[in-house]
């Protein structure tokens, strides 16, 4: 065998080699994907229970509030709202107030994404926001950050209200 045909064989050895190289990385990462994909869907059912419950339990503290589901392209969570009817000096206005948590899809980031909006009387007085890598949740950092911002909100409305 010449010089020729045995650098020719390792080059093609060589060019296999990256070849199965570069296919075994792609499959690890489509694997790696799907992988994020089961856990942001596990976290995001999990939070969006523990914002339902919240949220319900907050509107009992205020009645006249409606309680609706959240699920779209802002993410899945629930939402409180209401409008007020306020007249002043004989001048009819409503206003009104809403507060939402939502845990946001997933993106090319891979993060989880939990995030609020509250308005009452027709400001916007209260937004949020925390996310961590899908890979290093602590849920129960979450569950924190739902709690204490609906508790925010709630006493929020209840300084404003009055």
């Amino acid at each position: 065998m010449s010089e020729f045909e045995e650098r020719l064989k390792k080059a093609v050895a060589r060019g296999a080699s990256k070849a199965e190289s570069l296919q075994s990385e792609e499959q690890r990462k489509r694997q790696e994907v799907e992988e994020y994909k089961r856990l942001h869907a596990k976290y995001r059912l999990d939070l969006t229970e523990r914002i339902e419950t919240v949220v319900k339990k907050m509107i009992d503290m205020f009645p006249g509030f409606r309680y609706q589901s959240v699920f779209g392209e802002s993410g899945w969570g629930s939402a409180c709202t209401r409008d007020d009817l306020v007249i002043e000096r004989g001048v009819r206005s409503n206003k009104y107030s809403r507060f939402e948590m939502v845990v946001r899809p997933i993106n090319e980031f891979y993060v989880l994404d939990l995030q609020a909006k509250g308005t009452i009387a027709d400001r916007e007085l209260l937004t949020r926001a925390f996310y961590l890598p899908l890979g290093q949740v602590d849920i129960e950092r979450f569950y924190k950050s739902v709690d204490d911002w609906a508790i925010a909100y709630a006493e929020l409305y209840a300084t404003k209200r009055g």
